[in-house]
Formats: C-alpha cells, sequence, structure tokens
C-alpha cells in the first residue's frame, strides 16, 4: 500500500492550469520532496493529498482512502503544516499544543506527557508559556510542526517549512525531519531551495504545474545530463583525443584545459562510480598517464536548469 498515490491529477481555477495531469507515489516511511520554483504547482498539489482541495480530474489516494471523499478519516493520519503560520496567535505555545491534542482526541493521559516531549524536541521549552503571536519565525515554525505531531500521523506534510529562515535553522529543520523518517514516519516537504532538496530520498521536480523529472536526486541528475560527469587530467606533449574517444564507457568528452604538459577533459559516461576505474586504466592500456581523475558533483539546481532551460 502506497502513503500516497496520485493518478493523473489535475486542478484548475477557472481557466487557469494549477496542476496538469500529474502522477506519482510515496512510499510509507519515505522522506519525500516536492521541488520547484513558485508557482509550480506544490502548494495546490499539497492541497489536494491533503484533501482540503478537489481535483478537476484524476485520483488522490492517501493509505488507499480516495480525497477529499474520505478526508474526515484520513485526517486523523496526516499531520499539515501549511506555508504561513495559522495557530492561535492568543494562546501560549503550550495551549495551542493542548488546544490540539484535545480536537484530534489525543486520551488525556497521555496528552501531557507527549507535548513536553514534543516541547523538548524541538526546542520549545522555555517558550511554553509565551504567546505564540510574541514568537520568532523560526520558532513559530518549530511550534506548528510540533503541533502537526501532536496526534502521531503516519503522514506528516510540510509546505515550505523552511522558507525565510536562516541557514542553521533550515539544517537543524532537515534533522528533525530525518530523524522523523527514521521512525517510520512519512515525510513530504515541498521547497523551491535546490540544495536541501538534496536530503529527500525521492523527488519530484515540477514546473508550471507539470512534473518535469521524479527519481532519487541522483537519478533526476543523471535523467537531465544523460548520464553523469568525470574530470579527468592527462600528463601528455600532445592532447590524446583520440585514446579518450576510443574508450567504450565514455559517451561524450570535451576538452576543457590544456597547456604545461598537461590537458583536462570532461567526460559523460553511464556511471561515474563504476566507469572512473575502467577510464583510468583505458587510458594507461594506450601509454597516457593519469594526473588526477574525479567525478564532478552536479547539484539539483544544475540539473533543474538542464531538464527546464531555465527557472521561469
Amino acid at each position: 500500500m502506497k502513503a500516497v498515490a496520485l493518478r493523473n491529477v489535475t486542478k484548475k481555477f477557472g481557466e487557469v492550469v494549477a496542476v496538469d495531469n500529474i502522477s506519482f507515489d510515496v512510499e510509507p516511511g519515505e522522506l519525500f520532496g516536492l521541488l520547484g520554483p513558485n508557482a509550480a504547482g506544490k502548494t495546490t498539489t499539497i492541497r489536494m493529498i491533503c484533501g482540503l482541495l478537489e481535483p478537476t480530474s484524476g485520483l488522490v489516494r492517501v493509505f488507499n482512502f480516495i480525497q477529499p471523499r474520505d478526508r474526515m478519516l484520513v485526517s486523523r493520519l496526516i499531520g499539515y503544516v501549511p506555508q504561513h503560520f495559522s495557530l492561535y496567535e492568543d494562546l501560549t505555545v503550550y495551549e495551542n499544543l493542548m488546544f490540539y491534542a484535545s480536537v484530534y482526541g489525543v486520551p488525556y493521559s497521555v496528552r501531557r506527557r507527549r507535548i513536553e516531549k514534543l516541547l523538548d524536541r524541538f526546542l520549545l521549552t522555555e517558550f511554553r508559556d509565551r504567546l505564540a503571536g510574541h514568537l520568532s519565525g523560526g520558532t513559530k515554525r518549530r511550534l506548528a510542526i510540533a503541533t502537526a505531531l501532536v496526534h502521531n500521523p503516519a503522514l506528516v506534510i510540510l509546505d515550505e517549512p523552511t522558507a525565510g529562515i536562516d541557514p542553521h535553522l533550515r539544517f537543524l529543520f532537515w534533522r528533525f525531519f530525518e530523524e522523523l523518517r527514521d521512525e517510520g514516519v512519512t515525510l513530504i516537504v515541498t521547497t523551491h531551495y535546490m540544495d536541501e532538496a538534496e536530503f529527500c530520498e525521492r523527488l519530484v521536480l515540477m514546473r508550471s504545474g507539470h512534473v518535469v523529472a521524479q527519481g532519487t536526486p541522483r537519478e533526476i541528475k543523471k535523467q537531465a545530463l544523460n548520464g553523469e560527469l568525470i574530470e579527468v587530467v592527462v600528463k601528455t606533449s600532445r592532447v590524446p583525443t583520440d585514446a579518450v574517444a576510443s574508450l567504450e564507457c565514455v559517451k561524450d568528452f570535451r576538452l576543457v584545459e590544456r597547456g604545461g604538459g598537461k590537458a583536462t577533459f570532461v567526460l559523460l559516461v553511464d556511471d561515474a562510480q563504476e566507469d572512473l576505474v575502467k577510464v583510468m586504466q583505458g587510458l594507461q592500456a594506450r601509454g597516457v598517464k593519469v594526473l588526477s581523475i574525479s567525478p564532478i558533483y552536479v547539484s539539483l539546481e544544475d540539473a533543474f536548469l538542464a531538464l527546464t532551460g531555465g527557472l521561469e
């Protein structure tokens, strides 16, 4: 059973197509990312998964329940952190947690103990008696996440949880998300930060309501480049273009620098980890001295640009 399954889902607002015929699955216990620039359709997709919006066409399933038809049943299984702070600002941190625990029917016998653990886990203990409206932006985000977890949901959905907060806190949040994943919770996180999406096990890249690519970060990068890249520096008085071209594992290559008795090539191969040794041994067998060889790191932003031709 999939935690979430979308099949040919489209959402229109009048003549505007916000989400256009998208399909993907989220496995139970997975840290899954929805990645894309603003107006890509990420928030609309999240709201359909939560049952807050009805698809114009297509099917949305959450643990085999159909959204929004089964929204009341599914709501007990989902913890949702919206993009903008939506808790009661005139209640304290502790009162907000108590209120939502009662709304979700958390037994009174375990309610206080669970809240104390959440306060400790999300570094909120010192703010327990402070009004939510008086908290900083980052502390409000921590409170929102703690509140979404108060009923021990199987699926936690976080819409742009790190937008507008400092890099240190962004890293801390992803540590929280990984810990929850390791405890068996399924997480869906939307973000437009390409760097932090590397923390996800699998991703869907969206642009203008369409799914551009999906898979692990490495799979998406390979899809964008049609392979992976290796940089090799060789010692030579004559550029060994023929030797490089004759390597069976090399799909394409280019000379990026020469001079000083050496030359630097960038090679396109299917698998950098597997083909690195083949390249080195192949060149040495052809009488070419390899000075250095290493895989080239490709960012998700580079992959996204390659797949879409730009961010706009």
